[in-house]
């Protein structure tokens, strides 16, 4: 399996990085959709290294990535795409945490629309808990398998726009109340008259869950 390549940001102290943040795009987008956000979050975490990863397959647009083929959406292929799709992003956060010499739990995982679809599959499966999840537009994949798969219950914030036509907020919705209900500590940031895509009160939450996260 090859490795998923980044772009990176920070730190903004300019010191050895002391935290790994992981930022994952959206179908059609690529590493770049997502590092204009690093600068921000790294006002509050200066120690921080920001990697904004390619999801492993071309999107068959030609233009941008993806992490699965969303042209069969029946419920057990999208299962089996994020499957893979955690396979990729484990592989790339071992590989990083030990390239920049890190603990194994010193990271965070961010995704927006499928990336974060990803996050949320591949984060609450990993033996190591990240220290947040931040899905932003997303989903939970495989809702029916959390429960006997589950290996941590790091704190995940969960960010929609309340007038998302292409993944709707009740798929948060859903999504929060079925981590309640495994008892993993949830946030949610629901912003009336936001579409597909982040606002800077979502880009504010995520700022603090990070900065409470590694405190």
């Amino acid at each position: 399996m090859p490795l998923l390549d980044a772009i990176h940001w920070g730190p903004a102290s300019k010191a050895a990085p002391r935290q790994l943040v992981v930022l994952c795009h959206g179908l059609g987008a690529d590493a770049y959709d997502l590092i204009d956000i690093a600068p921000t979050w790294g006002h509050t975490m200066p120690d921080a290294i920001f990697a904004s990863v390619n999801a492993p397959d071309a999107h068959p647009s030609g233009f941008g990535r993806q992490w699965w083929d969303v042209s069969d959406r029946r419920p057990d292929v999208m299962a089996a795409g994020a499957r893979n799709a955690a396979a990729h992003l484990d592989a790339f956060l071992d590989a990083e945490l030990d390239r920049l010499g890190l603990p194994a739990d010193a990271y965070a995982l961010m995704g927006f629309s499928q990336g974060a679809m990803t996050v949320l599959f591949t984060g609450l499966r990993r033996a190591v808990a990240p220290k947040a999840i931040l899905a932003f537009s997303g989903a939970l994949i495989a809702p029916e398998s959390l429960e006997a798969e589950i290996r941590n219950r790091a704190p995940v914030l969960l960010a929609h726009g309340e007038a998302d036509g292409q993944v709707p907020v009740e798929r948060s919705r859903a999504a929060e109340a079925l981590l309640k209900t495994l008892q993993v500590p949830v946030e949610a940031a629901y912003s009336p008259g936001l579409g597909h895509g982040i606002d800077d009160h979502g880009i504010a939450m995520a700022a603090l869950t990070l900065q409470r996260a590694f405190a």
